[in-house]
């Protein structure tokens, strides 16, 4: 297995900084990145990839392809791959598949793999086998899938043997996880050989942003899927993936919302560079919650830029729709006058770690009043933000956003930081601090 050769130290210790400003080139979407993988993988044809997330999710996405016998290569010194699509059929019937705790590869792997149907067990880091799968596994179980749990019930890992995908229509929940639709999207062509296939969404669908970057890639490998609100999906009969030859990947727009904050807290200017009013990506949205606390934003086709315009004030909104973005509200809030309340929020409790639980204790560290319940939280800053070490829990995202907790802001000072295990990063930013430090004119490491 190839690993990156990036190495971190067992923490990092963060200095308050009094102002930010400058341009950070973002990192490509790990959301786009997976899906357009397994795409070209599935896909008739050859596809460049042009600047791929270099990172530890698209690394297991990568391996687990390479195991399925998907051949791909890498241009020395860049970020562009070459993948040779299969036409969706894997030359490998049998493997053993590492998924890490990568959600954006396993789960559409383990529903095209349910489809093309083998002899395929699927694992992962101990914190993936305690995320969700079982509404996926129902879903394709129900229809003919044969996937077995191997270990907790609705839980990796799993054993996936052939099975016969035989109903036109396929029933999901929508209020865990948006990437169980996600998954049962992108394996419906295989499918749908001589009949439309129906997926009917039971109850609420959350996250639908990236449903629609989902359908967006689709359609980019040749599917369409007709689509009657957010209930229910069709995919007609006969379509196969076709590669598009060449596909870019858009900077990930989550990782943006780490740069914006610390414009709209600490002076800006900020510009991010690879999302803007184009972008594919609902986590742009983030830039409105920023803009509605009283940040300064302006957009161009491919950047956003934030820069402070006094004292941030406090909102309460529903973030269903940017549910990884939002964390980095929370962490706005501090610098916000007032009690800011992010609603709707339930799926951080199933993603890297619990979310909820695990900032509600950080930011109390630091010396927050934090209110959380089973999908809310509310957060009043401090007079003053106390030095703290914080605990990562192996989620990229905490250690993110637990550094803009250093900046100096309007309403108050920024506080000095130990990071432990900056490691999580590499998740899907393996430079931030290095990105973060150019931005605060500061040595890191």
């Amino acid at each position: 297995m190839k690993e990156h050769s990036k190495s971190y130290p067992p923490y990092l210790d963060l200095h308050p900084t009094m102002k930010v400003q400058g341009t950070v080139k973002l990192p490509g979407s790990k959301s786009i990145s997976n899906r357009i993988l397994l795409l070209a993988a599935l896909a008739k044809g050859t596809t460049k990839v042009h600047e791929l997330l270099a990172s530890d999710d698209t690394l297991v996405m990568l391996n687990a392809l390479h195991s399925l016998g998907v051949h791909w290569t890498q241009e020395d010194h860049t970020q562009n791959y070459t993948v040779v699509g299969t036409g969706g059929h894997f030359p490998h019937a049998h493997a053993d598949l590492f998924m890490g705790n990568a959600g954006t590869a396993i789960r559409p792997l383990v529903a095209a793999l349910a489809v093309l149907g083998g002899d395929y067990t699927v694992h992962g880091v101990p914190r993936m086998h305690e995320r969700p799968i079982g509404d996926l596994v129902d879903a394709l179980n129900a229809v003919g899938a044969q996937i077995d749990y191997t270990g907790n019930p609705g839980y990796p890992p799993l054993h996936i043997k052939r099975g016969h995908i035989h109903a036109q229509r396929m029933q999901v929940k929508g209020n865990v996880s948006s990437q169980f639709l996600t998954a049962l999207l992108m394996a419906a062509p295989l499918a749908a050989k001589t009949s439309d296939i129906q997926i009917e969404v039971i109850g609420e669908l959350i996250s639908k942003p990236y449903i629609e970057i989902t359908l967006n890639l689709m359609a980019r490998f040749g599917v369409e899927v007709q689509r009657d609100g957010w209930q229910m999906f069709t995919i007609k009969m006969g379509q196969h993936y076709v590669s598009p030859a060449e596909i870019y990947v858009e900077g990930d727009a989550s990782s943006a919302s780490y740069f914006l904050a610390a414009g709209a807290i600490a002076g800006g200017p900020i510009r991010v560079e690879g999302v803007g009013k184009a972008s594919i990506q609902g986590d742009v949205r983030f830039a409105e919650a920023l803009e509605k606390m009283g940040a300064r934003i302006s957009m161009g086709d491919n950047w956003i830029e934030a820069q402070s315009n006094g004292a941030l004030h406090a909102i309460d909104m529903d973030f269903n729709h940017i549910p990884d973005a939002a964390m980095t509200i929370a962490i706005a809030a501090l610098y916000a006058n007032g009690t800011t309340t992010l609603r709707n929020i339930e799926s951080w409790r199933v993603k890297e770690t619990d979310r909820i639980a695990a900032m509600a204790k950080e930011l109390r560290k630091i010396g927050a009043v934090v209110e959380e319940g089973q999908d809310f939280m509310r957060v009043t800053p401090p007079e003053r933000l106390q030095p703290a070490t914080i605990d990562t829990y192996d989620d990229h995202r905490m250690a993110m956003c637990f550094s803009l907790a250093t900046l100096d802001g309007v309403a108050r000072q920024g506080a000095a930081m130990r990071i432990n295990e900056p490691k999580c990063v590499a998740k899907t930013f393996p430079d931030f601090f290095e990105a973060f430090t150019k931005i605060k004119h500061e040595d890191l490491f």
